[in-house]
């Protein structure tokens, strides 16, 4: 007997081992229940921490109706999940034989429903439990579809084959599948849980003699497939409807959406026979509960999938081999014809039609170019891709501010004017620790702008906006930037700890005033962001007190997203000072993948260029975000000081808009509401239209056979001022299109052919949200032989004078940047203006040095002549002057080398009195003009310019005077049929 007691035996001394005491249990279960506590305090910290800012930024209904419909869709869903297969399963277990066959089958099984009987309540409740979880949690992530579903309004618009409203694939088709799949999911997990119960407790035999299956086995699992068939009916009668939305390969489209000739004559025929076997297999299945016997299911079945085979899959494909691919153009044709109509009303570009433009030029007098030249557009000099680093090095001011690597380019005073925000930099505070990079450090400061079509004799830009506190041409607004693109870490203001405001003849302080972010004065609070923010120190901080607020979700595009998840944001939000505080413009979209027949494009594949890839700030939208359907349906903005985000209604018959409406009432603003201040700022989308413009490089044909032969299509060039090979982007331009009377604030790109370098195309589209045009699109289809954009870059890279300034700028230790290459038509035909720029490698700052211009005129009729003339000068009125061959240009740069240039002329004599006086009131009037927009008085500058262009008209009257008379007849040109050379 072993010793029980305390003693020792052979192996040495025992130890009693006992109960623990009644204080040691007190004490674990004290600890346990502590840890599931503080546990559930972790998880529900992310909750509430959600919630606080939801209400802290007055849209807690957007919270609380997304969490209560994925609630309900995750209790009725997960219910009806685990009631399906638990009732099937003890359905099941209630039709078990009475008696097991006595076979070593039914012996081993014995012993598992001998072990599993005092369980088998717990394990029923822990199967259904969890395919209860499994599936509820699926359904909650289909909060939108349920949301469009039930909200859904009419598009007014009906689809050719069915002639249903296209509301039914765009809100009604997704749920119905959803439903259908949550049916499958439900039948095959009830089937394999009520087999196996069957299986368990005798119902179902594999290797003992007699029966198979039990009469109650055979009816309980017939009915269920019958169920499984039944469902797969309902499908193939949906994936009838489901043809006019189905994507597939198409040689001349790539990616196709909707019928083409062998579904609507083979398919959809395919697919009704295919519903009408299924609902008679499904009734055969289900009359087994009478019949006792699986002969006639079982037929059916076979039936059925060989029937799936023959006619869904094998009919068809005897079509298109032998109907369709001997004829595929006029077979195709009126198919082709539906999915062009459709994609061009489903991205907004049905009334886009190309214009014809020969790209001759209709005015031949030179001087009558060059006095067009200056009206035809506001040659936009600073590139806002290439001057951050000007605005840093000039405006940084201190290392803990920062612009971001793209500007943007608004209109101030009626002109193109390039902006940048000086926002915090939290890398570059000059010691990191907790308080300084969340306490002390918490925004940027001030707006900076430059007129985006001059610069100074240095090649900087002429800010008009500038200096910490900035001063300039805008009234007085609220500098601080507590919100922006480069603020992505939490702060934590306006409690006892002060902020640094910025630094001029020592520090300035102050403490936020505004009413945003959340409240930490409450301990239970701080305890929730410490634990969502993994950072104690909000919990004992005493940097914390009254009136602390913490601000956090701070990038516009953030801020937008989580008010409105059923948004898609446009990659770069603006800034733009409206009404005395700094507003963050984003642009956002209603999507859809349903819009039957209309072709799919993939956001984020659409929208990169040049600019977007590598750069952060320059997101691309939803990078793999298909769709077929897309409206800029929504403007919102975000305050930069208190981030209060506004929703405004723009496109205000967009339907999917109107369903979002509806879900979330109150949460979108009317259009109405949004003031004419503000309304001066908003502008065309970029992505929006880099999405057109794609779908325009084939959707501009709109006649089938010329769209199937892809004779006409075009590509979205590549940017030659790059050499990664990506799309050239859109530029901002105030210009003038053919036919109209003024410049327009416009977004314009160009194309060319595929496979080919000469310009194909040129697209434009009305950018002002003042202009009764806004979001008119003007697509020039251009004539042959005009040079591209990579071909004018070619050109000038080969010119002599280029060369030499290369050389001599490598010299220097400077790099060359190439800017924007503008193109802007002109009487008929092309302008190319480009600004270069040369940066030192020693920490410089890009700096313009040249304007290259290019104009490019097909001379003949027939188009097969090209007059291209390109000129490298150091300013854009030298080099018009050049590109013209007016007055005071100097020799072109395409000149043959080894030509004698052409006389220029004498300087003219300067004892003239009015000569004289015109000359010195010119540089009063400049010098004037000069010193007003130093001081930002634009009323002085403006008067400043008049005077100064009278001066100048007063010094070219006197000098014209001076100039002796020209060969032939006095005063006008030789009449020998060619323009007067420069100079003459």
């Amino acid at each position: 007997m072993p010793d029980r007691g305390g003693g020792t035996g052979p192996s040495g001394p025992r130890i009693r081992v006992g109960r623990p005491s009644r204080r040691a249990r007190t004490l674990l279960m004290t600890l346990g229940v502590l840890a599931v506590l503080a546990m559930a305090f972790v998880m529900f910290a992310g909750f509430w921490t959600d919630w606080l800012w939801f209400r802290s930024v007055h849209y807690s209904s957007v919270f609380t109706t997304t969490l209560w419909t994925k609630i309900g869709l995750f209790l009725v869903f997960g219910l009806l999940m685990a009631l399906a297969v638990g009732l099937n399963i003890w359905l099941a277990y209630r039709l078990r034989p009475p008696l097991s066959a006595m076979s070593l089958e039914q012996q081993s099984l014995d012993r598992y429903r001998m072990g599993l009987a005092p369980f088998k309540k717990w394990v029923l409740l822990a199967v259904t439990a969890l395919v209860g979880l499994i599936a509820g949690a699926s359904a909650s992530g289909q909060w939108r579809t349920w949301l469009m579903w039930v909200n859904g309004v009419s598009f007014g618009e009906k689809d050719p084959q069915f002639q249903l409203d296209v509301s039914f694939y765009a809100f009604d088709l997704p749920w119905y599948r959803f439903l259908l799949a949550f049916g499958f999911a439900a039948t095959v997990l009830s089937l394999i849980a009520a087999a196996l119960t069957h299986y368990l407790y005798g119902g179902l035999r594999i290797t003992s003699p007699g029966a198979r299956a039990t009469a109650a086995a055979t009816g309980h699992l017939s009915v269920l497939l019958g169920v499984f068939v039944s469902l797969k009916a309902v499908a193939y009668w949906l994936d009838r409807y489901g043809l006019a939305v189905k994507s597939s390969d198409f040689k001349a489209t790539g990616n196709w959406t909707g019928l083409r000739y062998v579904d609507a004559n083979a398919y959809l025929p395919a697919k009704t026979i295919l519903f009408c076997i299924a609902v008679i297999c499904a009734v055969l299945f289900f009359a087994t509960l009478w019949r006792r016997t699986w002969q006639l299911p079982v037929i059916g079945f076979g039936l059925m999938v060989l029937s799936a085979i023959l006619i869904g899959g094998l009919y068809p494909a005897i079509v298109q081999k032998f109907q369709v691919q001997p004829n595929e153009q006029a077979k195709e044709a009126p198919y082709i014809q539906k999915n062009i109509d459709a994609t061009r009303k489903a991205y907004a570009i049905d009334s886009t039609k190309p214009e014809d433009y020969s790209g001759k030029s209709t005015v031949k007098a030179k001087d009558q170019l060059r006095t067009d030249s200056d009206t035809a557009a506001s040659y936009r000099l600073v590139d806002p891709n290439v001057v951050s680093p000007t605005f840093q090095q000039l405006e940084q001011k201190r290392k803990y501010y920062q612009f971001p690597l793209t500007l943007d380019v608004d209109r101030y005073a009626g002109k193109d004017t390039v902006v940048g925000l000086r926002e915090l930099n939290i890398k570059g505070i000059p010691k990191r620790n907790w308080i300084n990079d969340h306490f002390t450090y918490t925004h940027g400061y001030g707006a900076i702008m430059a007129t985006g079509t001059q610069t100074d004799s240095n090649g900087s830009p002429v800010f008009t906006e500038q200096g910490l506190p900035t001063t300039g041409m805008l009234p007085k607004y609220e500098q601080r930037i507590y919100y922006g693109e480069k603020t992505d870490q939490y702060s934590i203001v306006g409690g006892p700890q002060k902020e640094l405001d910025y630094e001029e003849n020592g520090e300035k302080t102050t403490s936020y005033q505004g009413d945003s972010g959340v409240s930490l004065f409450s301990a239970f609070n701080r305890a929730a962001y410490a634990v969502a923010f993994s950072e104690p120190q909000i919990l004992y901080s005493g940097a914390i007190g009254d009136g602390s607020r913490i601000l956090y979700n701070r990038t516009p595009k953030e801020r937008v997203e989580a008010v409105a998840p059923w948004l898609t944001i446009d990659g770069d939000a603006y800034p733009a000072v409206v009404n005395g505080r700094i507003q963050w413009i984003v642009d956002a979209y209603t999507t859809t993948n349903g819009y039957p027949y209309a072709s799919r494009t993939t956001l984020g594949e659409s929208t990169a260029d040049a600019l977007t890839v590598g750069n952060q700030q320059r997101a691309v939208v939803a990078q793999q975000n298909q769709v077929n359907y897309i409206r800029n349906s929504v403007k919102a903005t975000v305050d930069a000081y208190d981030g209060t985000v506004n929703l405004y209604q723009w496109d205000t018959q967009d339907p999917v808009l109107k369903t979002w409406m509806k879900a979330f009432p109150g949460t979108v603003k009317e259009r109405s509401a949004i003031k004419p201040d503000l309304l001066a700022h908003l502008r065309y989308p970029q992505d929006m239209f880099k999405v057109q413009r794609e779908l325009l490089t084939r959707y501009h044909v709109q006649d089938p056979a010329q769209f199937y032969s892809g004779s006409d299509a075009w590509q979205v060039p590549d940017d030659p001022t790059s050499k990664d090979g990506n799309a050239v982007p859109p530029y901002y331009l105030s210009l003038k299109m053919p036919g109209d009377t003024a410049q327009k604030f416009s977004l314009t790109t160009t194309f060319t052919p595929n496979g080919r370098p000469n310009l194909g195309g040129f697209m434009a589209v009305d950018a002002d949200a003042n202009s009764k045009d806004y979001g008119r699109i003007r697509l020039l289809r251009v004539g042959e032989n005009v040079p591209g954009p990579q071909q004018v870059q070619n050109k000038l890279n080969s010119l002599p004078s280029v060369a030499t300034f290369v050389r001599d700028m490598k010299g220097a230790d400077s790099d060359i940047i190439y800017g924007n290459l503008l193109t802007v038509p002109l009487d008929g035909g092309f302008l190319y203006v480009e600004p270069v720029y040369a940066q030192g490698r020693t920490g410089q700052y890009p700096l313009l040095k040249k304007v290259a211009v290019s104009h490019v005129d097909t001379d003949q009729p027939k188009g097969d002549t090209t007059t291209d003339t390109t000129v490298f000068a150091d300013n854009l009125t030298d080099a018009l002057n050049a590109v013209f061959g007016v007055e005071g240009a100097q020799p072109p740069a395409t000149q043959p080398p080894g030509t004698k240039p052409p006389t220029t002329p004498t300087t003219p004599p300067t004892n003239d009195a009015a000569l004289k006086q015109a000359i010195a009131d010119a540089q009063k009037a400049y010098d004037d003009g000069q010193a007003a927009l130093q001081k930002g008085d634009w009323t002085a500058y403006g008067k400043a310019q008049e005077a100064l262009q009278d001066a100048l008209q007063r010094a070219a009257d006197a000098g014209a005077k001076l100039q002796p008379s020209q060969p032939g007849q006095p005063g006008k040109p030789e009449q020998s049929g060619q323009p007067a050379q420069p100079g003459r």
